[in-house]
C-alpha cells in the first residue's frame, strides 16, 4: 500500500477487524489513540495538521452509530461537528475521507431494495444525524467514499449481537419480527469491503461517491435469530429454546427502525468488483470470538 492510511476508531470491533485483515496482507494503519474525551473537532484538527495521511477511515463513532441501543442527541451533535471538521480538513489537506453510514437513512416504507439514488427519509435522531453527516462530507470533501452498511453484527459484549446472546441465556421468551427485512453483515465482512475499496483507491482510482453494502441473502430478525440460536447452543447452555415471531409494528423500536432496510449492492460490485458474501458463513467465527472474549 503506497498511500498512508489513518484509522480513527482502531479500538472498536470494526476497527480491530480491519487491522487484522490488513495485517494478513502486510497493510498497516496509523491508528492514533483517541483523547480522553473522544475525538472532537479541535483534536482532529491537531491530529491531521500534524500527520497528513493520504486516506482517513473514520470509524471513531462506530459503536454509537451501529451498535448502541440509544445515543444522546447532544453526543450526536458533537459528532456531527467533528465529522464536518474532518471533511473540511479533507478538502484542505487533500486526503481521501472514507465515512461509514447506514441503511437507517431510509424509512423502510418500500419493500424493494434501496439503491444509492433513492431518496432518504430518516426516522429518528441518530438516522437524521447520519444523513446530515453524509451531506457535510459530500459538500465539503470532494475526495470521499461513503459506505452505507446493513445490519452490522460484531463480537462486542454490549453490541446488537451481544445483547441478543445475553438474552438467550436469561429470558424465558424472546420475540423477533418476522416481517422486517435487512442485510445481516458480520463485521469481518464489512472490514473486507473497506479493505477492498482502500486497495483500489491506492491505485489512484477517483471512485468517489456513495456505495451500499450488506451481506448476501436479505433476511428477517427472526431468521437471523434462529441461526444465531443454533450456533450459540454449541457454546453455552441457553434458556431460550425457540423464538417467537411478532409483527414489526409490535416491536418496541418500530418507530425508529426501518421495516424494510434491504440495500442494493450493484453499484459497489460494478465499481469495485466487490461481491456480497453470505452472512451465514460468518456466524461460526463471529460467535467463537464473542464467547472466547466473554
Amino acid at each position: 500500500m503506497r498511500m498512508r492510511l489513518m484509522l480513527l476508531g482502531g479500538g472498536n470491533a470494526l476497527g480491530q477487524a480491519l487491522i487484522r485483515l490488513g495485517a494478513e496482507e502486510d497493510i498497516g494503519f496509523l491508528a492514533p489513540r483517541p483523547p480522553s474525551q473522544g475525538w472532537d473537532a479541535p483534536s482532529l484538527t491537531t491530529l491531521l495538521d500534524d500527520n497528513r495521511p493520504d486516506i482517513v477511515i473514520n470509524l471513531a463513532y462506530y459503536f454509537d452509530w451501529f451498535q448502541s441501543g440509544h445515543v444522546d442527541e447532544a453526543v450526536l451533535a458533537k459528532q456531527e461537528r467533528a465529522v464536518e471538521r474532518l471533511a473540511e480538513l479533507g478538502q484542505h489537506h487533500q486526503f481521501v475521507l472514507m465515512q461509514p453510514s447506514s441503511y437507517r437513512v431510509f424509512d423502510g416504507a418500500r419493500t424493494t431494495s434501496y439503491s444509492e439514488r433513492d431518496e432518504v427519509a430518516p426516522l429518528d435522531a441518530r438516522s437524521c444525524a447520519l444523513w446530515r453527516m453524509e451531506q457535510s462530507v459530500r459538500a465539503l470533501c470532494p475526495r470521499h467514499v461513503l459506505l452505507r452498511f446493513g445490519w452490522l453484527l460484531d463480537d462486542s459484549s454490549d453490541g446488537l449481537l451481544g445483547r441478543f446472546l445475553q438474552r438467550l441465556e436469561e429470558s424465558d421468551e424472546l420475540c423477533l419480527a418476522d416481517d422486517r427485512r435487512g442485510n445481516p453483515t458480520p463485521v469481518e465482512d464489512a472490514a473486507r469491503v473497506i479493505l477492498a475499496v482502500l486497495k483500489q483507491l491506492d491505485c489512484q482510482a477517483p471512485l468517489w461517491g456513495t456505495y451500499h453494502y450488506g451481506g448476501h441473502e436479505a433476511s428477517t430478525p427472526l431468521v437471523v435469530g434462529q441461526a444465531l440460536l443454533t450456533e450459540a447452543a454449541n457454546h453455552r447452555q441457553l434458556v431460550v429454546g425457540s423464538l417467537t415471531p411478532v409483527a414489526h409494528a409490535a416491536c418496541s423500536d418500530a418507530a425508529d427502525e426501518p421495516q424494510h432496510g434491504v440495500l442494493a449492492c450493484r453499484k459497489i460490485f460494478n465499481t469495485f468488483g466487490i461481491k456480497p458474501r453470505a452472512w451465514r458463513t460468518g456466524l461460526p467465527s463471529l460467535l467463537e470470538r464473542y464467547y472466547r472474549h466473554g
